[in-house]
């Protein structure tokens, strides 16, 4: 379960008792941890219905974000989006702030077994188009909503750090990157985004998009911040048909993939060492992959 060095001890017993104390309706119910949990939170199952999120440093995490937000966007989106159903508080025993949440059935999206993949390719766009027609007002900046160029030293940073036994093609990696600053940046009014549609945050039934998650990320920002899943999730022959469902311009496009490649340089180096699995980039995505250089990469060695 344990994957970062700050991360406060958090097992079945502790998560047990704080049911007990603050929801004590729920307290005879199986629990069990969730083998699929973030790379932010833990999660564990609650009987059949309900589901326990707790912040794995056992800091103040996104719920008074989610609590703010959830009920209200839920009715305006086309699929379903956590429902919190018990607010926990800290305790002696855990310091922050945590949640019970409505158990959602699916599974994440693997793009090599899907039937119809175009269904989830418009289904995605629907969802994006969705949320970008929401109100701002009252809203915040996204987590990852500010201009592209922001994230220029970090990812810089990274590359210098890369050697040809990584396997990644850092020429045409650093060109990617040089692109992508050099168009120009998004000049309209801010839109409501997700910012974190990793394939992991998206629930399908029977291949089709019926629940998105962890809106933690959530508020208003670029537009491109949404569409990483063009590069860390759909495929060359399903790709156009997303920008044309979302009637995508050049520049938007152009820096939507270099936010998928920062977010990959960034975190790739972390994950190998603190979650491997999640590490590891690979020509069709996997479901469990929170990081991908896809489609700049091939293998890691």
């Amino acid at each position: 379960m344990r994957i970062h060095d700050d991360e406060v001890e958090i097992d079945v017993d502790l998560v047990r008792r704080l049911v007990a104390r603050q929801f004590p309706q729920w307290a005879g119910l199986p629990l069990r941890w969730v083998a699929t949990s973030g790379t932010v939170h833990l999660l564990f199952r609650l009987g059949d219905d309900l589901c326990v999120r707790l912040p794995r440093d056992g800091g103040p995490g996104d719920a008074a974000k989610e609590r703010a937000w959830l009920g209200r966007l839920a009715p305006l989106l086309p699929v379903t989006i956590p429902e919190i159903v018990g607010a926990g508080e800290p305790t002696e025993d855990f310091p922050g702030h945590w949640s019970v949440f409505r158990w959602l059935e699916g599974s994440a999206p693997d793009p090599e077994r899907l039937a119809r993949p175009e269904d989830l390719t418009e289904d995605l766009a629907a969802f994006i188009i969705a949320m970008r027609s929401l109100d701002p007002l009252g809203a915040q900046t996204a987590h990852r909503g500010a201009p592209l160029a922001n994230l220029d030293s970090q990812t810089r940073a990274y590359l210098a750090q890369l050697t040809p036994q990584d396997g990644i093609p850092i020429p045409e990696v650093t060109k990617a990157w040089d692109e992508a600053l050099a168009v120009p940046s998004w000049d309209g009014p801010p839109v409501w985004v997700h910012a974190d549609l990793m394939p992991a945050n998206l629930l399908l039934v029977e291949d089709r998009l019926t629940a998105v998650l962890d809106f933690g990320c959530m508020g208003l920002g670029d537009p491109s911040c949404d569409l990483m899943p063009a590069w860390n999730l759909l495929t060359s022959r399903t790709r156009p048909r997303f920008r044309t469902a979302l009637n995508v311009d050049e520049a938007t496009w152009a820096r939507s993939r270099g936010r998928a490649l920062s977010m990959s340089l960034i975190l790739l180096p972390y994950y190998a060492t603190a979650a491997p699995p999640w590490s590891r980039p690979r020509a069709a995505p996997s479901t469990r992959s929170s990081t991908t250089l896809n489609p700049f990469v091939k293998r890691r060695g």
